[in-house]
Parts: C-alpha cells; structure tokens; sequence
C-alpha cells in the first residue's frame, strides 16, 4: 500500500525527494500519513481538496482484502 501512495504521488510533486510517508496500524485502521515538501503541499491536497480525497477513495478501495479502515493524513 505503501509503494501504490509513492506511485501517485511522486510524479506530481516538485521536489519527490522530500517524500515521507509513515503508516500506524491499529486493531481497526490503518493511518497513512504523507510528509512533503511545503511547494507541494497545495498539489497534494489540490482545489477543494479533490486530489487528496481521490487518493483516499483509492486506498480504501484497494484494502478490500482487509476490514480495517483506512486514513491518509497531510503534514
């Protein structure tokens, strides 16, 4: 799951060597959180927060072979 986050999101980013992304897994989620350099901050969460939200649409879709819900936070 980690690697399909760094699949989308390494070729929108200006700097994609500042790209951090930590993860805790709990008994009933799982929390992504993605740490990026402040340029990309706003091609991340993109207008109205459309870029961010599609990629936890994606991610809690592809975690179908598991209950747990599924989080992705900006920092």
């Amino acid at each position: 799951m980690e690697n399909l986050l760094q699949t989308i999101l390494k070729p929108m980013l200006d700097h994609p060597e500042d790209l951090e992304i930590s993860f805790e897994e709990s008994k009933y989620n799982v929390s992504y959180k993605i740490s990026v350099h402040s340029d990309d901050v706003g091609r991340v969460i993109g207008k109205r927060g459309r870029v961010i939200k599609a990629i936890r649409i994606i991610m809690s879709n592809t975690n179908h072979d598991s209950s747990k819900k599924v989080f992705v936070d900006v920092d």
